[in-house]
């Protein structure tokens, strides 16, 4: 059974921090990259954060996207079958539903375009405010 199944989305206070975790099943993470998504109330969704897998294309190349660099660091332990996203220094406009989701290849590039992920997780919430 594949599955995607995100967690420790909560309320958290600008400045504060945050881990995600990304537990898979019914496949490896040796042979798909993951990536990180969010949505916004009334916005669209867009790609946070991706990592490629070790031997690929690319390596297990990180991507970011420009408003989470240098805050958010994305993980895997393949051992735990999961991915992280560490979130720091979290900023209200981080509030979102935050989107875990398989990639099509062993890599991912940075465009974040949905069309290159075929499954995806059922979201987890982030609030950040005082």
């Amino acid at each position: 059974q594949l599955q995607i199944v995100e967690s420790g989305g909560t309320l958290v206070q600008p400045g504060g921090s945050l881990r995600l975790s990304c537990v898979v099943s019914g496949f490896s993470l040796d042979l798909y990259a993951i990536g990180w998504f969010r949505q916004a109330p009334g916005k669209e969704r867009v790609g946070v954060s991706c990592l490629g897998v070790d031997g690929s294309r690319d390596g297990p190349i990180a991507h970011y996207a420009d408003s989470v660099k240098g805050r958010f660091a994305i993980s895997r332990d393949k051992a735990k079958n999961t991915v992280y996203l560490e979130m720091s220094n979290l900023k209200p406009e981080d509030t979102a539903v935050y989107y875990c989701a398989r990639h099509i290849w062993t890599f991912c590039v940075s465009e974040f375009m949905e069309d290159e992920y075929d499954y995806w997780g059922q979201g987890t919430p982030v609030t950040v405010s005082s």
